[in-house]
């Protein structure tokens, strides 16, 4: 009898051997496909770091939510670690041992080991590998202009900074306290506006800045961070996950240095310059931030919504640049961070060396409705595609939850069919159907990175012109994305290019605004959201280019069996001023001339007032 009960619970052991040894394959192939990092049957000696043994950790990386000391509490079962690279925003790290036993030894105790971590559990996988990647970028600098001061205020200064805030008080005359969608805000001194982007002049708050900020202030402008004494102060309070947009402060609004305290906990806030380079930064609590001239007036700022940042690992490392360096990276949970900025409010028009950024400098006339395929071109280049590339982190930390009639749609195609999602954002679709072969495409290029750090199929295109064999997809998908071209001749082109993608009997999905944004006398939840247009916030601030993206949509579903080559809109309120007759896509044509009605600036949460 107990030779029988011995021998089922070896067969039980084989069982849980075989499955661990299945899974542990398929993160190799998904590793290799993916990450370009093959996995080798033996134990191996590093190149990099000699005389060690080196294993890879699947599920065990930054991109899991693992943080570096958590991982290393498990790691250290196998023996003794010698390095742990993490490298960023991956699934994966890198765990290197004292010997080639104790890198045995690890991989024979911890594979499959599951790891508790942010109330989930996480399955982690070890391999040996040869050869071990992760490349050490060289140190960045800050933004010119840009400087950081830790502990700039007292624990007993940020109690008293903190409680000088009454969140419960209100005002009759105006919205000094307002719940926005990303966070609390508060104002004092006076009101910004996030309507009009801007602050009225000729309406100070009462009562003035609180006095607990007097001394903060006065050792300020004895230690030369700023030449006068600000007159506005916006309290922001973040909770764990609640970020703010990208924006450069308004320059009509506010003179040249902002500072800004932050108090609690500390977060990452990112800045990125118009050319593309961009620079994460660590911003302790009880620090001040200080931006004058170009990290003022050039670069946006902003904090990516999430519950964790990566920083650097080391203790001694507070402020400063987040580098890409694998050896010194871990997680940092976000808690409550309250910010104290403080301007000075301008009362003559803006003259910085930034006419390309400013609002003061910037030609008041609003773009006019493109005549020639070259005038669509430039005014997509200008508010469609640098927009994108500007707002694309924190535009894809807002796009998680799959529309319900999308994923209906995606979850109706056949297995193994072939499907290509046409401006696919960060890819939020790619994934929902893991039965059929997907790939995506994008303008942004910063959104197609993302989708590939997903370990998604994505590259750059323009919808226009896809580089995909003709009549090769069962199904294609165009959500949100057709409205962004500028004509008619140019979204109809790009109906044209989803037909040619489909084989016979294929479908595609697509999503477009709509115009009418009521049905049956109820208004649509774009419209419902408005109830105070004061608490809706834009994209950016100071006067940038923005788009409107809204989940109110008209679907369409399109059957390559019945589509024809021509469109008619039966219900237009407004025809398009040109038309374009030459090819859709971008050419250099002789012509200077741009139509003579002008587009309208859409105020969000509003009706829509023109077709185009």
């Amino acid at each position: 009898m107990e030779d029988h009960l011995r021998n089922v619970k070896n067969l039980r052991r084989s069982k849980t051997e075989k499955k661990l040894l299945r899974r542990q394959k398929k993160t190799g192939h998904t590793l290799l496909r993916h990450e370009g990092i093959s996995i080798v049957s033996h134990p191996t000696k590093s190149l990099l770091f000699h005389c060690v043994q080196c294993l890879v950790v699947s599920n065990g990386g930054l991109g899991n939510g693992v943080s570096r000391e958590l991982l290393l509490e498990l790691l250290k079962d196998g023996g003794t670690v010698e390095s742990i690279l993490m490298p960023p925003n991956k699934p994966y790290a890198y765990v290197t041992y004292a010997s080639l036993e104790e890198g045995q030894n690890a991989h024979r105790l911890l594979n499959g080991r599951v790891l508790r971590c942010h109330d989930q559990d996480i399955t982690l996988y070890l391999s040996f590998v040869e050869n071990v990647g992760g490349e050490v970028s060289g140190s960045c600098a800050l933004p010119p202009g840009l400087s950081v001061w830790e502990e700039f205020v007292s624990p007993e200064e940020e109690a008293q900074l903190l409680q000088a805030v009454d969140w419960l008080s209100l005002n009759d005359d105006v919205t000094v306290q307002q719940e926005l969608r990303h966070r609390r805000v508060k104002h004092y001194g006076y009101e910004f506006r996030y309507d009009n982007n801007n602050v009225d002049k000729e309406k100070p708050l009462t009562g003035g800045l609180p006095a607990q900020c007097d001394a903060m202030l006065h050792r300020c402008l004895s230690e030369g961070h700023i030449s006068v004494l600000p007159d506005q102060l916006t309290v922001n309070q973040y909770q764990s996950g609640q970020g703010i947009p990208p924006h450069v402060d308004t320059h009509s609004a506010f003179e040249d240095t902002l500072l800004s305290l932050s108090l609690g906990e500390k977060t990452v806030m990112d800045f990125r310059h118009p050319g593309g380079q961009s620079v994460a930064v660590v911003l302790p609590g009880r620090s001040l931030l200080v931006m004058k001239g170009e990290s003022r007036y050039l670069w946006t700022h902003g904090i990516t919504p999430r519950k964790f940042d990566v920083v650097p690992a080391s203790k001694d490392e507070g402020s400063g640049v987040v580098t890409s360096d694998p050896s010194n990276l871990t997680l940092s949970r976000r808690g409550t961070r309250t910010s104290f900025t403080f301007r000075k409010v301008r009362h003559t028009p803006c003259d910085c060396a930034y006419p390309s950024a400013c609002d003061s400098q910037r030609p008041s006339s609003l773009p006019s409705l493109p005549v020639a395929s070259s005038d669509a071109c430039r005014l997509e280049a200008q508010y469609v595609h640098h927009v994108y590339e500007e707002i694309s982190t924190h535009f894809s930390s807002t796009r998680h939850s799959p529309w319900p009639r999308v994923r209906e749609f995606l979850l109706s195609i056949p297995h193994a069919a072939l499907l290509a999602d046409i401006g696919c954002g960060n890819g939020k679709y790619l994934g929902i159907n893991p039965q059929v072969i997907s790939v995506g495409c994008d303008r942004s290029v910063n959104l197609a990175s993302i989708c590939t750090e997903r370990g998604y199929q994505a590259f750059v295109c323009d919808a226009l012109s896809v580089p995909l064999r003709s009549t090769s997809f069962d199904a294609c998908l165009s959500i949100a994305v057709i409205h962004h071209f500028s004509t008619q001749e140019r979204r109809l082109a790009a109906i044209k290019e989803l037909v040619r993608l489909l084989n016979v009997g294929g479908r595609a999905l697509i999503y477009v605004w709509a115009m009418e944004q009521d049905y049956m006398d109820q208004k649509s939840k774009y419209l419902k959201a408005k109830r105070n247009l004061e608490n809706v916030e834009p994209r950016t601030k100071g006067g940038d280019s923005r788009i409107d993206l809204s989940k109110t949509e008209q679907r369409t579903v399109t059957d390559h069996r019945d589509f024809g080559t021509e469109t008619n809109s039966s219900n237009l309120k407004q025809q398009q001023a040109g038309k374009v007759s030459s090819s859709p896509t971008c050419t250099s044509e002789n012509s200077n001339s741009m139509g003579q009605h002008k587009l309208n600036i859409h105020t969000n949460r509003t009706v829509f007032v023109s077709q185009d």
